[in-house]
Parts: C-alpha cells; structure tokens; sequence
C-alpha cells in the first residue's frame, strides 16, 4: 500500500459494483473490501489503521448497511469514520437521515464517485488535522498547569517547617488509599471510578496551598500555637479555596475536573464526618470525597513526622490514635482502607522519610 494516500473500505455484495468502485478510486486511494457487514466489521475491529471513510451498500443480505451502521455507532472509534451510502436513488433521503455524509448511486457515475469521496476525505482529514490540535494544546496547557500546581505546592514547602518531602508522602498515601478501595471494590469504588482518581492524586500537591496567607510569625512559629494564632492558621482552607477558584475565573474554565478536586480538597481535608471540622463543620457526606481521602493522608503524615511541638509517632500508634476517630475525624471506609494499605503506607514512609 501507498502510505501517502488514504485508505478506503468498500463494503458491497456483488463482486462486480466492488471491482467498479475499486478501478475507478485505487488512483487516488488504498482499497480493501469486503462481501458482506460482519466481514467489514471483522476487517474494522482487527486492523491497525482505520479507514479514513468507508462506503457501504445498503441491501445487502444477512446483515443491511444500516443495521452494520447502527453497530457501528456503538463503538466510539468505529462512529467516528464517515460512511457514504451505496444506493439506489429511491432511498437516497433514508441513507442520509440515517447519518450517512453522502451516498452514492447506482450505476456508478465515475467522475461523481471520486468527487464525493474526495469532499469526504478532505473533510475527514481537516477533522482529525483539528482533533490533534486540539489534544495538543490540551496536553500543553495540562503540562502548565501541572508545572505551575507544584511550584505553589514546593513554595509552601519552602516556607513550612514539615519536611520536605510531606506533599511527596501525602500524594504516596491517597494514592495508596484509592488504589485499595478500587481493587477490592469497597464502598466508593464507583464513585472514585468517575471522578479520574489521578487527577486527585495531583490535586493532593495543593492541600496546603492556602498556607501561602499565612503570617510568618504563625505559620513558622517554632511552638504549638495559641488558640488565638490556631484560628489563623485554619483560614489557609478558604485561603486555599479563593486561591484556586481565582484560577478557575483566570482561565474561565470553572468545569476543569484538576482545579474542582483542588479546591475542594485545599478547602475542606480539615473538616470531619462529625461536623466539627472547619472551616464549614460538613457532616459525613456533605464533606468531598477528594477531602475524606486527602484528611486521613495528611493527618498520618502528621502522626508519624516530629514537628516542633511533638516528636514522630510510630506508625503503630498513629493507626491507634486514628482509629480513635472512626467515624468522627475520619471516614470509616477511608479508614478501612488505610488499615488494609498499611504496609504501602510504611513503604512510603521509608523511601521518602
């Protein structure tokens, strides 16, 4: 086969309409046939390359072009290659309110033919031209985003007393979590499943973005805070909310899925089914699951790392101390899972310690 040129599949019955058609396109374009729908699906489904349009007679036996069209509208790769219809000129209106681009009808006019084909597979390839642009720039503007999500997340660590590797462990420890709760297929499985669980685990970097409007004198005070400074210091979750919801309107994007579970896990990982967390007091449910998930990591970083007002807890005693909160500080399940991850969770702990 000529790589420069397009490929076509002709799909008729009769050997001689598919010997036509193949001696007045083969000029211009590759040309593979089949006799019948499941034999074109057949070729469809194990080929390498798909056609860049395929024309499809519509009475043939056993299966019709479009009951082999209506299959084809089901697969998403298969819907997206533009079919003309060979037809009869009795049933030229039927073939395009099915979603046909064109047809063609018999007898074949060979000037008609290559013309229909060639605004088609011009179109077709404008159309695929346009797509990659756009995943392209869709990668691009994903790979600046990602760039500029870490260097807020390295800043705060800059600036924070942790250590520096805690967005690192935290990111480790969600991912872990989600990782068990969809292999065993516990409770939120379904859930995690629809809400692109990576995107979380990225979205875990800026937990404490918030932490960025938070005095020098609070954040880096080398002593438990007063309960006066501690009431500053919970405003870094809606600092960290208006941080991201800024960068939701400067990109007027306020669907992006990234910038949804950042916000709401910045916002909310200090809230508790109990309703006692902050900044909102959220009961159960009413609290994201990004930020169940992003509590239970934190809080066991928190645990088990000294800070200047405590030494590290072992990792026996952190489990202890959490398991204390079930159902209060924690999600239960979340919790579940933890317990069933914790080898990962010591592994991850060592490697970036």
């Amino acid at each position: 086969m000529d790589e420069n040129k397009s490929l076509v599949l002709v799909v008729d019955d009769v050997e001689l309409n598919l010997e036509i058609l193949k001696e007045i396109l083969k000029d211009d374009y590759n040309i593979i046939t089949a006799s019948c729908g499941s034999e074109a699906l057949d070729i469809l489904k194990n080929s390498e390359k798909l056609p860049k349009i395929l024309l499809l007679d519509v009475f043939m036996p056993g299966m019709t072009g479009y009951e082999m069209f209506d299959i084809m509208k089901k697969d998403d790769a298969l819907r997206k290659i533009p079919v003309i219809f060979i037809t009869t000129t009795d049933s030229e209106t039927e073939a395009l309110s099915s979603g046909a681009v064109d047809f063609i009808s018999k007898p074949f006019k060979p000037d008609i033919v290559r013309l229909r084909v060639k605004n088609q597979v011009t179109l077709k390839n404008y159309s695929d031209n346009l797509e990659e642009m756009v995943v392209e720039k869709t990668a691009e503007n994903t790979y600046i985003l990602d760039n500029t999500m870490q260097a807020l997340a390295d800043i705060i660590e800059y600036r924070n007393l942790e250590s520096g590797n805690h967005v690192k462990r935290t990111q480790h420890f969600i991912k872990a979590l989600i990782d068990e709760i969809l292999e065993i297929h516990a409770p939120y499985a379904d859930i995690l499943e629809q809400m692109e669980p990576d995107i979380i685990v990225k979205a875990m970097a800026l937990h404490d973005v918030g932490k960025i409007g938070i005095p020098d004198k609070i954040l880096l005070k080398p002593a438990r805070l007063t309960p006066e400074e501690f009431e500053i210091m919970k405003t870094h979750t809606t600092i960290g909310k208006k941080i991201i919801e800024e960068m939701m309107a400067s990109q007027k994007n306020t669907n992006s899925v990234y910038l949804r579970h950042c916000r709401d896990i910045a916002w909310c990982h200090h809230e508790r089914p109990d309703g006692k967390g902050y900044p909102q007091g959220l009961l159960g449910d009413a609290i994201p699951l990004s930020a169940r998930l992003a509590s239970v990591a934190d809080v066991y970083d928190a645990l088990v790392c000294p800070r200047v007002y405590k030494s590290a807890f072992p990792h026996e005693k952190a489990l202890e101390m959490m398991n204390e909160g079930r159902g209060t500080q924690f999600d239960s399940c979340i919790l579940d899972a933890m317990m069933k991850a914790q080898d990962k969770f010591i592994e991850i702990f060592r490697k970036y310690a």
